[in-house]
C-alpha cells in the first residue's frame, strides 16, 4: 500500500509540477504597474473598529422577517438565500462552517483587507421554506427556525468572477503578502479558486474588488483531514497547532498550509490542488510579514475578543480564542 500511494505521489508530481513559491515581492513589485483593482484600503483607525459588527456595522443587520429564494447547491455546507425585510438579499450558511467564518472575516476586514458583509444569527425564521432541501434539511425545522447560521451580503458591485493566489494583480505586492500571513493566521486552508472573489460594477465605474469570499475552514487545524469537524471551527486543533515554522534574515515561513492525508492520493485532482497551494505561507518576504504583524497589534483583546462574540462561540471558548490569536500576533511582533 505504501509503495502504491509513493508511486501515485511521484506520478503527480511528474505529471504535475508544483509552482515554486511566489515570494519575489519588492524585487518583481518594481517591474510591475499598480494594479487596477482593490485588495486592500488602509484602515481609518484600527483602534476604533468594532469588530462585534463588522463591515457592515450595526445599521448593516439583516432584518426580519426573511423569505426563501433558493438554495445554493454549490461548496461543502449547506446555503440558501432570502431576502429580507428591507429587500437585501444575504445567503444563508449553515453547518460547522458558519461560525469560523463570521469571526474570520472581521479580523481580515479590521486590518484593511476587501471582505462582505456578514452576521451570526443565533435563531431567525425563514418563510416559504420548501418542506425539504437538497442539503442541511436536518437544520432546519419544520416551520422555517433556523439557528446558528451565518448570514452574507458580498461587497458593491456584481460578482465578475475568481481569482487565483499564483495568478492576480497582486502577487509580489506587500498587501498581497500580508493576506498570505492572514490567511496562517486564522488557518484558513481551504485556497481553491472558487473561494476566492471579484466584484465589480457594470458600468467599471470603481476598481474591481479582490476578497477572499469564503473563510470557512478557519480556526481548527492547519490543513484539511478526513473530518470537517477536526479542521474547522475546532478549539483545541486551533490552540495545537505551530503557528511560524522558520525564519531566517529575510524570509519568514508558517507551518501553513499542511498537505492533505496520503489517502486522498486516491482524489488525484483535490491533492494536486491542495499540494500546489503549499507555497502560499512560505518564504514571506520577512518586512511584509512585520508590516501585517504591525497592523494587527494594533488590535485590542476586547476587539479581538468581539470578533469571537459576533459568531456565537460561548465565553470559554471566546477567551481561548482570543488567547491563541494574541499569542500569535505576538509572534508576528518578535520578528
Amino acid at each position: 500500500m505504501r509503495q502504491l500511494i509513493s508511486l501515485l505521489v511521484m506520478t503527480a508530481a511528474v505529471a504535475f509540477p508544483l509552482p515554486h513559491a511566489t515570494g519575489e515581492s519588492h524585487a518583481a513589485v518594481a517591474a510591475v504597474a499598480r494594479p487596477q483593482g482593490i485588495l486592500w484600503q488602509q484602515p481609518a483607525d484600527i483602534r476604533a473598529r468594532n469588530l462585534f459588527y463588522g463591515p457592515g456595522g450595526p445599521q448593516g443587520q439583516p432584518k426580519e422577517p426573511f423569505t426563501f429564494l433558493e438554495e445554493d447547491r454549490g461548496g461543502t455546507n449547506p446555503k440558501f438565500d432570502v431576502r429580507d425585510a428591507a429587500g437585501n438579499r444575504w445567503k444563508v450558511k449553515l453547518g460547522v462552517e458558519a461560525r469560523p467564518e463570521t469571526a474570520a472575516t472581521r479580523l481580515l476586514w479590521a486590518v484593511g483587507f476587501i471582505t462582505n458583509d456578514n452576521y451570526l444569527l443565533p435563531e431567525f425564521k425563514v418563510k416559504n421554506m420548501p418542506p425539504h432541501l437538497n442539503r442541511g434539511k436536518s437544520l432546519v425545522e419544520a416551520d422555517g427556525t433556523v439557528r446558528a447560521a451565518r448570514l452574507q451580503k458580498p461587497p458593491q458591485g456584481k460578482k465578475a468572477g475568481n481569482w487565483d493566489w499564483k495568478h492576480n494583480p497582486f502577487v509580489g505586492t506587500r498587501e498581497f503578502n500580508g493576506l498570505r500571513v492572514m490567511m496562517a493566521l486564522i488557518s484558513n486552508w481551504d485556497l481553491k479558486e472558487v473561494n476566492n472573489s471579484m466584484y465589480a460594477d457594470e458600468d467599471g465605474s470603481r476598481p474591481v474588488l479582490y476578497e477572499v469570499s469564503d473563510l470557512g475552514s478557519s480556526f481548527g487545524r492547519t490543513g484539511e483531514s478526513y473530518r470537517s469537524g477536526t479542521s474547522k471551527g475546532n478549539l483545541k486543533a486551533y490552540q495545537h497547532s505551530k503557528f511560524v515554522s522558520k525564519v531566517t534574515k529575510d524570509r519568514v515561513s508558517f507551518n501553513f498550509p499542511t498537505h492533505l492525508p496520503y489517502l486522498y492520493v486516491f482524489n488525484l485532482p483535490l491533492f494536486i490542488s491542495e499540494s500546489r497551494a503549499g507555497w502560499i505561507g512560505h518564504d514571506i518576504p520577512r518586512a511584509d510579514v512585520q508590516w501585517i504583524g504591525s497592523l494587527l497589534a494594533q488590535l485590542s483583546s476586547q476587539q479581538i475578543r468581539d470578533a469571537f462574540r459576533a459568531a456565537g462561540y460561548t465565553a470559554e471558548q471566546v477567551e481561548a480564542y482570543t488567547a491563541v490569536v494574541q499569542a500569535r500576533i505576538a509572534q508576528l511582533e518578535r520578528l
